[in-house]
């Protein structure tokens, strides 16, 4: 995507953190690389919560925002508060409070976002749409059994035409006036992306959910929030094999 759109949206990324000291920086060196693309007129403010974090998730955030964002400490243990916590801080940043040019891009410290993730938010943007799903990747599979890597990608399931039905508030972004129609983000410790993706599409705007927007998340095992990705990746472990290593049928977990 060419460096050619001009603009005068202002783009906020919102990062929950919770003793994220070994990926965040990975995350906000992989976000502010995309913020350097954005056209001219396109502002650019980066927002973590640190929300229980016993490590140097803060400081890490802080060292490397300056004043390009900021860090907000919250003692919630709740993902729903967390990233409502980080929309809010960012909605009262929005110059000149033109929210219908403001957008929250939403993320997780885990994640890695490819250089024209922005980009490519500004152009769906410019397009008229409200909100936009997106999908992710897994960058690595080691803490894994050999075959989980097959069964995520044979149930991850991704549509010819480029649409899909995933949800996962690693990728999930939407207009700034649209957050506040559909009532923001919902106090709920798992499942909150899927809450606000539901009232969105239920609002009379334009939401599109397209494969085109990936962003590369942590394998890990055990994540930070219960029955998230981590807990559904980690089930394919579980998933029933014959003795040809093939997936029974009716035992494929998704995604």
């Amino acid at each position: 995507m060419e460096k050619t759109l001009i603009s005068s949206w202002h783009i906020a990324v919102l990062v929950p953190a919770r003793n994220e000291e070994a990926l965040l920086a990975r995350c906000l060196r992989s976000v502010m690389a995309a913020g350097a693309l954005l056209p001219p007129g396109t502002t650019l403010d980066i927002v973590v919560v640190s929300d229980l974090s016993t490590d140097s998730t803060a400081e890490i955030a802080s060292a490397m925002l300056g004043s390009t964002g900021c860090v907000v400490h919250s003692e919630a243990g709740c993902v729903g508060r967390a990233r409502a916590l980080a929309a809010q801080t960012a909605l009262a940043r929005v110059p000149h409070r033109n929210l219908s040019r403001g957008w929250l891009a939403n993320t997780d410290a885990d994640c890695e976002v490819p250089q024209d993730w922005l980009l490519h938010h500004l152009k769906i943007a410019e397009s008229g749409h409200c909100a936009v799903a997106g999908v992710i990747d897994v960058d690595s599979f080691e803490e894994h059994q050999e075959i989980v890597r097959s069964r995520f990608r044979s149930t991850y399931l991704l549509h010819l035409d480029g649409t899909h039905p995933h949800v996962h508030g690693a990728n999930l972004d939407v207009r700034a006036d649209g957050y506040l129609l559909a009532g923001g983000w919902s106090p709920l410790s798992t499942a909150e992306d899927h809450d606000l993706w539901c009232r969105l599409k239920a609002l009379p705007v334009k939401c599109i959910a397209t494969s085109a927007l990936q962003v590369l998340t942590s394998g890990r095992r055990v994540g930070r929030d219960p029955a998230g990705f981590a807990d559904a990746l980690a089930a394919h472990n579980e998933t029933a094999v014959d003795l040809f290593g093939c997936v029974q049928p009716g035992t494929e977990i998704a995604v």
